[in-house]
């Protein structure tokens, strides 16, 4: 039975409660002083400031009116080679203009400045120059003044064999703009948010399994490569779910779905789903490293949750932030012991310009593109009020990494999603030693700790040492710290000599219900990603059909999410910017 209110309604209606409160506070706001603002004389670093594997060029150019300019371009990890930041400065060396290019074909192509009596900007392929680009002189700007009036988010330079990254604005729903404002102008603005969420949002998503016995064994047809099923209770091994919430096409699917067996998604090769409910979990699993994870509720223990996996055989891994999150400022669950008097952040800086972020999926890879899903907590919940975490690296902000670009650093001891310059996806907690690969990696997200991890005595997987502590483990919730809500992660599971990345999407659960189906599904690896809405769990498909991009979601209710514009369908992440940080799939060639 699907216990799901209309999605439209779950939005809307906390929006209009937290407007209310609102008003409320808004007479408070006045006596607040500001207690970030900066003291006279601190000085902030850059993002620039932060890359340790940055080149830098400069040269001095002649300006139409006679007087001396400086134009610098900085390449902002030289090993990646995919973002670059031109700037031009005046006769005082004061930066008057800064363009952040996006270099598409990284592992070919070189953005260089060629330092000649009339500089400019020279891209090469292979070591021979690309055609096209003359255009791109700095004395008269030209192309790039062009590019940058144009207002597109990702403007085409050289023909499309470069871009300008423009700045934009992100989508966000409705109670994402109240809780914002919340959060960021009101005094006392988290609490209020808390009331709502444990009001409206506890149980909001629950889906109860529809389930019938089958009459002989129904297993799905033979089929090499699928992931390894779950370990689950023989009580169970004839139950067939009937997914009212299932928005994917099945191959095969006759009536229902197995538990915990996989079944290939209708015409998207190396992409599988799967679906359980945690009470059919094997006793041996649900019995193990009790003093790790708590005992399941009735209620939790009979949520469906989907999980879809990905072949990494046949897909790569990337990762973009938003428009607006996460940010790289304090979270306001910072301790004022562990701050830094003076400076707006825990890396010295409060944004990330001259880096644009918005909050799309480039024109060359959104091509190849065959699924997206949203990120990790906002910068907001990003950061541990409670436990050990609190006491150390000034709170242990979530770190981030985009095309070799680092963001936010990243923090020892937290769940990381990591992708190499090589392909390699890795889901690991990060330690002190693994900077020495920092110069691979292009993309990084932290969201926490594990929520399951790999005991290398054992040789098993294990419930993470914090998920049954909902402090110190950061996991967000009710203020009695019980909150059952819709929840999502992301996990390996190594099978068969191939590598599965796996999103769960779980309609209500608690981190101990998460770790005990990752655990079931012999995952080697666990983290959690975001919560409490569909927007915040969105998962969609995409595939080329005829003339159109056919597009399909995880669960039904995340259509609400993308656009229609004069007739045509507009994906989110492909089709328009979002203020939310996600990871897409693109199909290896």
């Amino acid at each position: 039975m699907l216990l799901r209110p209309h999605h439209r309604l779950i939005t809307e209606l906390p929006a209009l409660l937290l407007l209310l409160f609102t008003s409320v506070l808004l007479t408070e706001v006045n006596a607040v002083a500001d207690s970030g603002s900066q003291s006279a004389g601190n000085q902030i670093t850059s993002v620039v400031d932060l890359q340790p594997f940055k080149t830098v060029q400069s040269a001095e150019i002649h300006m139409p009116d006679g007087k001396l300019a400086e134009v610098t371009l900085i390449n902002l990890n030289s090993n990646i080679n995919q973002w670059y930041i031109l700037q031009l400065s005046d006769n005082h060396k004061k930066v008057v203009e800064e363009y952040h290019l996006e270099n598409p074909y990284p592992h070919d192509q070189r953005l260089t400045l060629n330092e000649n009596s009339q500089p400019r900007l020279a891209l090469t392929r292979k070591g021979v120059a690309v055609k096209d680009c003359s255009s791109l002189q700095l004395i008269v700007k030209g192309e790039l003044e062009t590019a940058r009036k144009s207002r597109q988010i990702y403007a085409p330079l050289c023909n499309g064999n470069i871009f300008l990254r423009n700045p934009t604005r992100g989508h966000q729903t409705t109670i994402e703009t109240v809780t914002g404002f919340l959060r960021d102008r009101l005094p006392g603005g988290e609490s209020v948010v808390g009331f709502v969420k444990d009001n409206f949002f506890k149980d909001a998503f629950l889906e109860k399994a529809q389930t019938k016995e089958a009459s002989h064994s129904a297993l799905p047809e033979s089929e090499p490569g699928l992931p390894a099923p779950a370990d689950i209770n023989p009580d169970f091994a004839n139950q067939l779910i009937f997914p009212a919430g299932l928005g994917l096409q099945l191959k095969r699917r006759a009536k229902g779905v197995l538990t915990g067996q996989w079944y290939s998604v209708q015409d998207n090769p190396g992409i599988f789903v799967s679906l359980i409910q945690p009470k059919a979990i094997a006793p041996a699993i649900l019995n193990s490293h009790r003093n790790r994870v708590n005992r399941l509720d009735n209620i939790e223990s009979g949520a469906l949750a989907y999980l879809i996996a990905f072949d990494l055989d046949r897909f790569d891994l990337g990762f973009t932030i938003g428009t607006e999150h996460p940010r790289v400022g304090w979270s306001n669950r910072t301790r004022d012991s562990v701050k830094i008097k003076g400076i707006p952040g825990p890396d010295g800086i409060e944004t990330i310009a001259p880096i644009v972020a918005n909050g799309m999926i480039s024109p060359v890879d959104s091509v190849s593109t065959v699924a997206t899903f949203t990120g990790g907590f906002k910068r907001a919940h990003g950061a541990f009020k409670y436990g050990a975490f609190a006491e150390r690296n000034r709170g242990s902000h979530y770190g981030f990494i985009e095309r070799g670009v680092v963001l936010s650093t990243l923090q020892p001891e937290l769940a990381t999603v990591l992708v190499y310059d090589d392909g390699t996806v890795a889901l690991k907690t990060w330690s002190e030693e693994d900077n020495v690969n920092l110069d691979r990696i292009v993309h990084a997200r932290q969201n926490g700790v594990p929520i399951l991890e790999w005991d290398s005595e054992s040789q098993q997987p294990v419930p993470g040492s914090l998920v049954a502590k909902w402090g110190a483990g950061n996991w967000s919730g009710s203020h009695d710290m019980k909150l059952r809500t819709l929840r999502s992660g992301a996990a390996l599971q190594d099978s068969g000599g191939k590598r599965f990345l796996i999103y769960g999407y779980f309609s209500t659960a608690t981190p101990s219900a998460m770790a005990r189906v990752f655990q079931a599904y012999g995952c080697s690896y666990a983290l959690h990603l975001d919560m409490n809405a569909l927007e915040h769990t969105y998962l969609a498909l995409y595939r080329q059909k005829e003339s159109h991009l056919a597009v399909q979601h995880l669960i039904q209710g995340m259509s609400v999410l993308d656009k229609t514009r004069k007739g045509a369908y507009i994906p989110r992440f492909i089709g328009y910017p979002d203020n939310r940080d996600f990871f897409y799939l693109m199909r290896r060639d």
